[in-house]
């Protein structure tokens, strides 16, 4: 197949259709027709119970105070999540620290506003209970954005951990003074300890130290290039995840879950990139995705969830397979279907490491109606636990609940991948799914959209 036609729409109305075009590419995806194994429960660490193995992935919806505290934008999303039946739910992106937050609307857990977010969990918990009986797990990504960080907006110095002739352009970094120092992450790794205890004490039944995207500890596990106790030899770039694990260990209660979601695979040039090979960026060497994981598990981290890429570089569909790019962007040059099978196929690598972890896979909202079919695939090879549904839970968040009712997803509601969502994020607008949640998001879209246009010109 010619490179200039490799990328295709999703047109697909069966099954046999996309196994038809993924022998045409080479690929091997396997799909069933049975799904029940979707409605068993999950067995976390032999303690914690997800009532299914669906499971809304980290989505962040910009929508906090400027203090991180809740809005009404952002009580409805999680609202929605808590009634559209997933047995876990991955609460996005929190900062630990101020500088470190992606944007200014990013949420925090603080001192001042744990209370309301534990009474909207409370809430919520009972209000799922009664509507759909039962609630979900509840997981809190804590995160520092790293070079990504933009605390006051755009104008915002961000902080890395290495320098990277790659993205130091791009983030507006012209000499060492942005790199965080060796003292600065020792004093973050009991910080991580103090949010993910306070995450204990909000009600939170566990926490994921985000280690992927190119944020803080993805890179941190990349740098080669950096002196010091936190870069060089694997040992060293490990060294700050595997010490916030221990010290989050420390301070929560035994049945708390410690959950890492990681880069497996960053698709960035080396020395720069993690799970890359020397000599190909195309691809992956998972020699130490699957070294670190295995060191996770021994620090005690008991649910892990595998993704890919960097979604602000310029092969955005290495995280999110896609039927249009953000504006501007060139059309991918690969089929949705190969990177579907590329996360597909990182994830197995790692779950068969590690079997003894319940592992969340990603990569499915582009398969739309047809997600069942080769999720329950994955989870009969054991490998996976759960289906992660990403940018599908902004579009379609009561998916789970269809298929519990069913036994099959709508196809009219489902995600089509056409990037807005993140495109609102790029326009520094609240996140949210401005074609199957109309209503409340297109305006948003059209207003930031209209807003980033007149800036361009």
């Amino acid at each position: 197949m010619s490179e200039i036609n490799r990328h295709e729409k999703f047109n697909f109305k069966s099954l046999s259709q996309i196994q038809e075009k993924a022998s045409e590419l080479g690929i091997a995806l396997s799909s069933v027709d049975d799904c029940s194994v979707l409605a068993e429960p999950v067995n976390i660490a032999e303690r914690r119970i997800s009532k299914n193995a669906f499971a809304v992935l980290p989505m962040e919806g910009c929508d906090w105070t400027a203090e991180g505290s809740l809005t009404e934008l952002a009580h409805r999303r999680y609202e929605r999540f808590f009634l559209g039946g997933s047995g876990l739910i991955w609460w996005e992106a929190c900062a630990v620290v101020p500088e470190g937050r992606a944007n200014p609307r990013q949420m925090m857990l603080t001192k001042v506003n744990h209370q309301l977010i534990s009474r909207l969990l409370e809430n919520l918990r009972r209000r799922a209970i009664r509507e759909t009986g039962q609630a979900p797990l509840c997981i809190l990504q804590l995160t520092h954005s790293g070079r990504y960080s933009r605390p006051e907006g755009k104008r915002s110095l961000p902080l890395t951990a290495q320098r990277d002739p790659f993205l130091d352009p791009v983030g507006g970094i012209k000499d060492d003074s942005r790199i965080v120092s060796d003292d600065y992450l020792k004093k973050l790794v009991e910080i991580y300890a103090e949010t993910a205890k306070r995450a204990q004490e909000t009600g939170f039944d566990g926490i994921d130290v985000k280690a992927c995207h190119r944020y803080l500890i993805n890179e941190l596990l990349a740098a080669r290039t950096r002196a010091g106790d936190f870069g060089g030899p694997f040992e060293n770039r490990s060294r700050f995840i595997l010490e916030v694990v221990e010290a989050i260990k420390a301070v929560v209660r035994p049945d708390f879950i410690i959950s890492s979601r990681f880069n497996a695979y960053d698709r960035h040039p080396f020395p720069y990139g993690f799970g890359v090979s020397p000599e190909n960026v195309l691809e992956a060497d998972l020699e130490e995705p699957i070294l670190l994981a295995k060191l996770l598990v021994k620090k005690g981290v008991e649910l892990l969830c595998v993704t890919a890429g960097n979604p602000y570089s310029d092969f955005p569909e290495i995280t999110r397979p896609m039927d249009l790019p953000l504006v501007g962007k060139p059309k991918p040059s690969e089929h949705p279907l190969e990177g579907v099978a590329r996360l597909f196929g990182v994830t197995k690598a790692i779950k068969h490491e590690v079997s003894s972890v319940k592992v969340v896979g990603s990569g499915y909202s582009w398969l739309r109606q047809f997600i069942p079919n080769f999720a329950a695939a994955n989870i009969e090879a054991g490998n996976v636990d759960f289906v992660g549904l990403g940018r599908s839970s902004f579009a379609y968040p009561d998916a789970p609940r269809d298929f519990l009712t069913d036994g099959k997803f709508n196809e009219k509601k489902c995600c089509v991948s056409c990037s807005r969502c993140s495109q609102m994020m790029r326009d520094d607008t609240f996140a949210g799914c401005a074609i199957k949640d109309r209503s409340v998001y297109q305006s948003i879209y059209q207003t930031a959209r209209t807003a980033a246009e007149k800036v361009n010109k």
